[in-house]
């Protein structure tokens, strides 16, 4: 690095830039200056975020100092901005004096001026009291990932013991069959009387920390079903709680979390809705993972993060209403690691294990829609008298910037003698491509895949982020005794997303079950739009 004897830097270009402590400031009145971290790579601006960013190999640091940041904060668009040494808000004359007062500026990603001191990893200390990341192995349901920490906005809330953000979504859907052969019809029915509009559920809560000395973290979302009939039903379904989690930090790498919770098993399963290619998860992971379970799951990472493990115990006793003796006991494991990741981390190449026992207290049924919620279960085992149940789930993930590339395989063996001990199995692979050329993150705390970051949306002039996406998924449950069904079922899709809290997509499906000794051939599309309370 050459240094000026005035301290500036001449412009150099470097891949990955960490810039500390810089002060956004509030242009509006109405909300407080935040000290925010920013990270560069490839002359793009990839993160402004409250957290705090580590310093990791091949990254050069430098501290802002509290310095005032101005410019054009556009994620994924060429770093343009600049660093003020003073306030332009209580001194006009800093912004007619840039020569003295800009301590560093940086135009389509290339530094033109930098006074900033260079930090190594042992002095990136933030300057105020450190943020609060969260700690779950499973991330507050529709929570975008600033939201928590910004106090401008209306549904964020704080005291000296607590802290939280209400949260909501819905999702509005629009179903139409477009074919059915004659042996689907003998299969599962007519379709025709399930097409039609839906408020398929709506979800709210609240997320946020118990501010103990290390601060915990709570989620607490309850849903009602009582669109789910249609827009003009007058039935109402009572409200359920969805999640109620703890989430308890016990060493630097490692929590606990305790409650009602998305059992550490598959990536698909582990994904929030907005995070996923397609509207539904494969028929596979839908038949045999329960939505949500109640339980407790120790997490963590190693290895600087290259890998995530979990694992747990769940007994649904007390959602259930019943004698903890009496119900299915369930333990469950999953370990992801990175096999390949380039310096930038826009090369990804992640592969995950995961391993669930059922000790199969109560009876056990299987049952999956065609992956439309408006549908019949296609798929249904009926009841089985079991001894127990354990599933294997391979997990093989590539994502390289715009495109991801998803599959899973799950392995489901059935201890139940009667039954000729049945071998279900099935997987899926899935596909997509952000045409506007944004990259989905990865989350090293889970090992999972983010949702669709927006550039641009549509209320800062830009036209959002799209995706196209493909899927292939099969799922074969009959074996032995049992003749649940074999399906499978052809997807494209197309997501918008107008903002991050917005989105239009639309899934058409082409699907072939073999049940009954017939084949069942039927098709259809589904709309939904996607409405989330950041």
């Amino acid at each position: 690095m050459i240094i000026l004897a005035n301290g500036f830097a001449r412009a150099q270009e470097f891949d990955n830039i960490l810039i500390q402590n810089a002060l956004l400031i509030d242009r509006t009145g109405q909300s407080e200056d935040r000290i925010v971290n920013l990270l560069i790579k490839g002359k793009k601006l990839i993160i402004v975020s409250a957290d705090e960013i580590f310093i990791e190999d091949g990254m050069i640091a430098y501290d802002a100092n509290n310095g005032i940041l101005l410019g054009n904060l556009n994620i994924g668009d060429p770093a343009n901005f600049m660093i003020l040494s003073k306030d332009p808000r209580t001194d006009i004359d800093v912004l007619l004096d840039t020569k003295t007062n800009v301590i560093f500026a940086i135009r389509d990603g290339t530094i033109a001026r930098n006074a900033l001191t260079l930090i190594t990893d042992s002095e990136s200390t933030p300057k105020e009291k450190k943020k609060i990341r969260w700690l779950a192995y499973t991330p507050p349901p529709m929570a975008m990932p600033l939201s928590y920490d910004d106090k401008s906005k209306w549904n964020r809330w704080e005291t000296k013991p607590f802290s939280g953000i209400f949260v909501a979504a819905v999702a509005i859907d629009r179903q139409i069959w477009l074919g059915q052969n004659n042996s689907s019809e003998q299969q599962v029915g007519d379709l025709a009387g399930f097409e039609g509009g839906e408020i398929r559920a709506f979800r709210f809560g609240m997320a946020g920390t118990i501010n103990f000395k290390k601060p915990w973290i709570y989620t607490f979302v309850v849903v009602t079903h009582a669109f789910d009939k249609g827009y003009d039903s007058k039935n109402s379904d009572k409200v359920t709680l969805f999640d109620y989690r703890l989430d308890i930090p016990l060493w630097e790498t490692i929590s606990l979390s305790v409650g009602k919770q998305k059992e550490p098993i598959s990536m698909q399963r582990l994904l929030l809705g907005t995070q996923m290619q397609m509207q539904e998860r494969s028929s596979i992971v839908d038949a045999v993972y329960p939505v949500r379970n109640v339980g407790v799951a120790v997490n963590g990472t190693g290895l600087n993060q290259r890998i995530s493990w979990s694992t747990g115990l769940f007994n649904d006793w007390f959602d259930d209403s019943q004698s903890f003796k009496e119900s299915s006991n369930q333990i469950v494991g999953r370990i992801t690691g990175l096999a390949l990741v380039n310096d930038d981390e826009s090369n990804i190449l992640h592969l995950g294990l995961g391993i669930r026992y059922d000790d199969a207290k109560e009876f056990i049924r299987y049952r999956a829609s065609p992956e439309f919620n408006q549908s019949p279960p296609f798929i249904d085992t009926d009841t089985i008298n079991a001894s127990n149940t354990t599933t294997f789930d391979l997990e093989v993930t590539w994502r390289k910037g715009p495109f991801w590339l998803s599959s899973e395989y799950l392995w489901h063996h059935v201890d139940a003698a009667d039954y000729g001990d049945p071998l279900f199995n099935g997987f899926f692979i899935s596909g997509s491509w952000i045409l506007t050329r944004e990259m989905r993150g990865y989350n090293k705390r889970n090992g999972i895949i983010g949702p669709v970051p927006v550039s641009r949306s549509v209320y800062q002039g830009g036209t959002g982020a799209w995706e196209i996406t493909a899927r292939y998924s099969h799922s074969n449950f009959t074996d032995g005794l049992v003749q649940g069904g074999e399906m499978d079922i052809f997807s494209l899709g197309l997501n918008w997303w107008l903002t991050p809290a917005f989105g239009i997509n639309l899934n058409y499906r082409y699907i072939l079950l073999d049940r009954y000794d017939v084949l069942g051939r039927s098709s259809g599309i589904m709309g939904r739009v996607v409405l989330v309370l950041e």
